[in-house]
């Protein structure tokens, strides 16, 4: 048998866990496109960014399964994770969400998951 503070303890879990769960949905449900905003060279790190715009280009890694882009002069990572199911070729024009981040100096936006890409 529960106490009465456990028991209120294991209602206010309850509580917070619906709210989280529905607040994910909702933000989800929204898309990315509504808490993402352009990329830009000022772009901080750890901001969610969309950036459009030709593959100039595309390399594969030695691992064979990681993708780096050039995109309008940005790159772009795309880890094996993100890139399965992802055809794409230098000249395609592209819609991506991806994390800023730097990386040896140099900002790049990570790619996080295959839906965060798309062909225009």
């Amino acid at each position: 048998m529960l106490t009465r503070q456990e028991r209120n303890a294991f209602i206010l879990l309850a509580i917070v866990t619906l709210a989280v769960v529905a607040g994910s949905v909702i933000i989800e449900s929204a898309g990315k496109s509504t808490v993402s905003t352009r990329y830009t060279s000022t772009s901080a790190d750890g901001s969610l960014v969309l950036l459009e715009g030709n593959v100039d280009r595309l390399v594969v890694t030695k691992n064979g399964a990681d993708l780096i882009l050039d995109v309008n002069g940005t790159s772009v990572f795309i880890p094996a994770s993100s890139a399965r199911g992802v055809s794409l070729k230098k000249g395609d024009k592209v819609q991506l969400y991806g994390v800023v981040q730097t990386y040896r100096g140099e900002k790049e936006i990570l790619v996080q998951q295959p839906g965060d890409i798309r062909l225009v």
